[in-house]
């Protein structure tokens, strides 16, 4: 049986509250689940000890057994040293959409217009 190690979201509403679970991959995400190693809440301040609480020890017993961490939970494991998590690249990130480019290229040469004109007309009253 294939597992992941993920969260099950729990709470009221605009009030999170996650389970970190091992669940089948199959299973609904706030479904059926095979064990509760830990828990996550957002709402408290990121230096709190409370907010990431685990299991050290059902959590490595899980990996061991093939068990694969969502993104998420790769990250809280890496924080707490049980799993080391690649960063991610992603180069296109920073760069701008096709419209937006070319709005850009609208703009700077719309610019590049204006700067001409006011270099002609200072020019011409200059020779004048």
């Amino acid at each position: 049986m294939a597992t992941k190690i993920r969260l099950a979201r729990g709470g009221s509403k605009k009030r999170p509250y996650y389970r970190i679970v091992v669940a089948d991959i199959r299973a609904p995400r706030d479904g059926r689940f095979i064990e509760k190693v830990g828990s996550y809440n957002p709402m408290l301040p990121k230096d709190s000890e409370n907010r990431v609480e685990l299991n050290v020890e059902r959590i490595q017993h899980w990996l061991g057994t093939g068990a694969q961490p969502t993104d998420r939970v790769a990250r809280f494991l890496d924080a707490a040293g049980l799993l080391k998590r690649e960063p991610r690249n992603n180069p296109k990130k920073a760069q701008l959409g096709r419209k937006a480019q070319e709005r850009l290229d609208e703009k700077k040469a719309a610019e590049e217009e204006a700067a001409a004109a006011a270099a002609a007309a200072a020019e011409e009253a200059a020779a004048e």
